[in-house]
């Protein structure tokens, strides 16, 4: 029999920094201290350096882990480059075979994630969305049609799961009717339980009667609900919403409990111990070291002090022994087949049915015999560094391949230098066409306004939408609009095909935007 120390270390899930594990992770594995790792992009560098990473975890473990990663496709991807890449969620809802793309596209993200010793994906998204302005969710959700989200994210689960990834569907109840950030504060939603059960929840049955393995729940309060505690440390929501009234049987995991709208309001050894209390199953602490060993010894008091059941901490290990048991991992591992040609076009065949043309001046097609084309682009914070180091973002790469004609500038969403503004206002003004790039120009005041400037300084217009499709309200006089809802690499190309005229966008927007 396990000790009370193992078995409530079966319920953490922690992170790191580093391209290898820290002794101290690799101790804790030994002795049975934590269920398993999540991993986040600074711990990736190349697919070899990852299966190295993975097996290492595995091989130190005392018992069978779950090697835990976001990647969702689209904005919320760890993996880039060097592994296959997947338009985000929005971006497959706007295809016209949107239910089988899923399916296909997340075998591959499966299959890959497996090979690498990956076994719990935290996808799908099945939040409904309501606000433009949620700067949380966006492209990440499937649109606004609950049954059509469901069918889209059971598709995912059966391309996750059958291919040995726990599939995981958030942020439970529902964090689309909102415009906070849980990363940064507490938020509240005022929606009836009546909405809630017939709108918000319907996606969550919808993936529970096709199997799915977990549910992560959301740090935002549902006044209607609990008016006390977020759903992560809700017993209202996870026992009587999702045990009794779901039936949901699998298990139950918070998002981080570092972000501010846990960690600034309920403390980070008693958040755990609330969490618990509450019934999750699994309890994710991220990032720091010493938040991670204070939930430890959280947990470990307020079972000796009586407040912490056995039962409770036993009834957690029996769901998460038995995902384990479903998912588990085998080495040695084989990455033979991560980004193969195959697995990339999947991406590819994804990507260009999701670009959205929602509306085409023809005069500038094909790009080529338009004159001066001239692109500039807000870039994602992905690629800040390589523009303040003057080298390529990724959408120039593409732009380079498909179009080297074109000439680009790529500023940043704030604090672009002067001059930086002055070469992209002066770009804007000569070029016969201006490819104007945006990234969620509506929730950005600072990239708005520039975009405005730019926008109005153009002859011809062209605007890309490269995340929330929104943006597009903000230029009524472009010409030309294309929505790619997502910036991931082959959105990133396909777009570029669509603009070079290699192929006939189909896609359509499942959100409106005005």
């Amino acid at each position: 029999m396990p000790s009370m120390i193992e078995r409530i270390g079966q319920m953490l899930y922690v992170g790191f920094r580093g391209l290898t594990a820290p002794d101290y992770i690799l101790e804790w594995l030994s002795e049975g201290r934590v269920g398993g790792i999540i991993l986040f992009a600074r711990n990736v560098d190349t697919p070899q350096q990852l299966a190295d990473l993975t097996a290492s975890l595995h091989a130190a473990a005392k018992t069978p882990i779950l090697v835990c990663i976001d990647q969702e496709g689209g904005s919320v991807s760890r993996l880039r480059k060097l592994f296959a890449e997947s338009p985000g969620s929005m971006a497959l809802s706007s295809s016209a075979n949107a239910e089988d793309i899923t399916e296909r596209m997340a075998v591959v993200l499966g299959s890959e994630l497996r090979a690498l010793g990956i076994n719990w994906d935290y996808a799908p998204v099945v939040d409904v969305t309501y606000n433009a302005d949620n700067p949380t969710v966006g492209t990440r959700s499937f649109g606004t049609e609950p049954e059509r989200i469901g069918e889209l994210a059971s598709a995912m689960v059966r391309g996750l799961q059958q291919e040995g990834v726990a599939a995981c569907a958030k942020h439970f109840p529902g964090l689309g009717d909102t415009a906070i950030d849980t990363h940064v504060a507490l938020a509240h939603i005022d929606q009836t339980v009546e909405h809630l059960l017939e709108v918000d929840l319907q996606p969550y049955r919808q993936v529970i009667d096709t199997g799915i393995a977990s549910i992560m729940t959301t740090h935002t309060i549902f006044t209607e609900l609990d008016a006390d505690y977020p759903a992560t440390l809700s017993p209202v929501i996870i026992q009587k919403l999702i045990r009794d009234k779901l039936g949901f049987q699998g298990m139950v995991c918070s998002d981080c409990m570092e972000m501010k709208a846990i960690a600034d309001n309920y403390g980070k050894g008693e958040s755990a111990v609330l969490g618990a209390l509450a019934g999750l199953d699994a309890i994710l602490i991220s990032h720091t070291r010493s938040h991670q060993e204070e939930a430890m010894q959280a947990l470990y008091d307020a079972f000796e002090s009586g407040r912490l059941s056995e039962a409770i901490v036993d009834a957690a290990n029996e769901r998460i022994a038995a995902m384990k048991a479903a998912y588990g991992i085998t080495l040695p591992l084989d990455i033979s087949g991560i980004a193969s040609e195959e697995h990339k076009q999947v991406g590819l065949e994804a990507a260009r049915a999701g670009v959205v043309m929602l509306r085409q001046d023809q005069s500038v097609f094909p790009l080529r015999d338009a004159g001066h084309v001239g692109l500039i682009e807000f870039a994602s914070i992905i690629d800040s560094e390589v523009v303040e180091q003057g080298g390529l973002t990724g959408l120039a790469n593409a732009v380079e391949e498909k179009a080297p004609f074109v000439t680009t500038i790529s500023l940043m969403s704030r604090d672009n230098a002067p001059e930086k503004v002055e070469s992209a206002l002066d770009l804007a003004a000569e070029a016969n066409v201006l490819i104007l790039v945006t990234r969620n120009a509506h929730l950005s005041e600072e990239q708005r306004e520039l975009a405005l400037k730019l926008a109005d300084a153009s002859q011809r217009l062209v605007v890309l939408c490269l995340r929330n499709p929104y943006d597009a309200a903000l230029f009524p006089q472009a010409g030309t609009v294309v929505c790619t809802s997502g910036d991931s690499t082959p959105s990133l190309v396909a777009v570029m095909e669509a603009l070079q005229g290699e192929f006939e966008p189909t896609g359509k927007l499942p959100v409106e935007v005005g």
